[in-house]
């Protein structure tokens, strides 16, 4: 990547870099625990920042790196790949709109073979990884809890960002299970089922990384009261389902070109003042964090945690 973009410094500690570097952005995509030191240091660097989906491993230190920003008026967004979506903005719409009455339950399953597994696609990647060795995924730090790694954290965050933005209103309380069931080169949870109670309604979320197919669809599918909405991100599509074989394919509207990336959102952001997407703003991520800071502990306490 150095060569094809013509990067003319690099670094291999990021300290430095601050130090000798004027830089504007800086786009944060180390381990999960390390969110917190790289997003303080960028901070007192003046540095604008944005961090790769979850925002950070603690609702603790997700308030300590919002804190920090907030405290040298630096901008923090955390990037989530659904925000470039029609679909996802659309269902939004739609909800609002009111075309499947109130909204009841939302259910989100994501997943693969996990991160290195031979049937994991990533977007850019020309060509499929195929089988990595037990000692490479064993040497990654997805596969360690300490790091921040799991399914949960890694997959899950999903559908908590979603149904929180989709219900419009925070969460009470969440259950989850997060287990280990086949990646014994790690001690990272590879599934986790988190059931999310909101004050009408419910979410069902779903991270995997045992999972060749889901063999259904994996959502967000929205279940309302007077219909359902299911969305395909691959097709750019969405049906809306009445039952009685009354089904209507929908067609996002496309987004603006503001909204097109995340480069072009955030530098015309801090060029223009335009208002941020609420899913990439620090408030509303700091609540994400608190239910998936709810579902952590209560996988580990194996009781439901509630949200105060």
């Amino acid at each position: 990547m150095v060569e094809k973009l013509g990067i003319p410094n690099v670094y291999s500690n990021y300290s430095e870099m601050l130090e000798k570097e004027k830089l504007d952005i800086a786009l944060v995509t180390s381990e999960n625990d390390q969110h917190v030191d790289v997003v303080e240091a960028c901070a007192r660097h003046k540095v604008h920042v944005c961090v790769e989906k979850p925002m950070s491993v603690s609702l603790v230190d997700a308030q300590r790196m919002n804190d920090a920003c907030q405290k040298n008026n630096v901008l923090l967004v955390t990037n989530w790949p659904v925000a470039w979506s029609p679909v996802a903005h659309h269902i939004k719409s739609l909800i609002e709109q009111n075309k499947i009455g109130r909204v009841l339950e939302i259910k989100w399953r994501g997943g693969h073979t996990g991160p290195l597994g031979n049937a994991a696609v990533h977007p850019g990647l020309q060509e499929k990884l195929g089988q990595v060795s037990e000692a490479k995924l064993a040497s990654t730090w997805w596969h360690q809890k300490q790091a921040g790694g799991g399914a949960l954290l890694d997959y899950c965050c999903y559908g908590a960002m979603l149904s929180r933005w989709y219900y419009g209103c925070q969460a009470d309380s969440v259950s989850a299970v997060a287990t280990n069931l086949a990646s014994p080169w790690g001690d990272a949870d590879d599934n986790a089922i988190v059931i999310i109670h909101f004050p009408e309604s419910i979410a069902l979320v779903e991270g995997s990384w045992t999972t060749l197919s889901h063999g259904t669809a994996t959502g967000p599918i929205i279940y309302g009261t007077s219909g359902t909405l299911v969305a395909d991100f691959k097709a750019n599509s969405i049906t809306l389902d009445r039952g009685e074989e009354n089904q209507e394919a929908i067609q996002p509207e496309t987004l603006p070109e503001k909204n097109r990336d995340l480069a072009t959102h955030m530098i015309e952001h801090l060029e223009s003042g335009h208002p941020l997407l609420p899913i990439l703003s620090h408030d509303f991520n700091l609540e994400v964090m608190a239910i998936l800071d709810a579902a952590t502990q209560s996988a580990a306490r194996r009781k439901t945690t509630t949200l105060k």
